[in-house]
């Protein structure tokens, strides 16, 4: 079976001013679309067809640039959408207790979130995972992904290529992980925190 693009979890208009109808117009109905595409194409007629997307990014990993590039965006994305909520979310309290632990505060690892984000050379991920145990904030460049990466959970990530924030905040990445830290799905990292395992994308 192919894999499809998903719906986003929210209206098109639910994160302004933070991220647009506009932008996820094109992030969403273009670029994921395309590397999904891409991704079905690639896999059509070989072994890795009716595997799961992570699956296809563990296969591909070293072997197949191509394809590993376009499963691994698929599934960043999908990640992404997931990773920002239309309303006001919080921790559970085990994720809470580990941010505090960890970071002091929730308001302190949305500060480092939004200083690594900043700080991150070109286009990537910035990403809260499990780690040994312990909160830890990763990033990735390019189109790499934490979807196959053992020993690590990732509970939320920030994309930091420019396609996710030029038309709303221009080149001002700073001010984008600003609006964004606003937006992300507390509620979806302590799903994935108490699952402990990484979440596999539905579609």
């Amino acid at each position: 079976m192919a894999f499809t693009l998903i719906d986003l979890p929210y209206a098109d208009t639910a994160l302004e001013p933070a991220v647009s109808a506009r932008t996820l117009s094109f992030h969403h109905g273009k670029h994921h679309k395309a590397y999904i595409d891409k991704t079905n194409a690639a896999i059509d007629g070989t072994d890795l067809a009716g595997k799961s997307l992570e699956a296809v990014i563990a296969a591909a990993r070293g072997s197949n640039a191509g394809l590993f590039n376009n499963s691994a965006q698929s599934w960043n994305h999908g990640f992404y959408w997931h990773s920002m909520a239309a309303s006001e979310t919080a921790p559970s309290d085990e994720l809470k207790s580990m941010i505090e632990a960890e970071f002091g505060s929730v308001d302190a690892l949305k500060a480092k979130l939004a200083e690594r984000g900043a700080g991150h050379f070109a286009s990537g991920w910035v990403w809260l995972a499990v780690k040994g145990g312990k909160l830890t904030i990763e990033e990735t460049h390019d189109g790499d992904t934490l979807a196959d990466e053992a020993g690590v959970n990732p509970l939320l990530v920030i994309d930091l290529w420019e396609h996710a924030y030029y038309l709303d905040h221009q080149n001002a990445r700073p001010a984008y992980l600003d609006a964004v830290n606003a937006k992300l799905n507390w509620a979806f990292a302590s799903e994935n925190l108490a699952r402990g395992t990484t979440w596999v994308y539905p579609g």
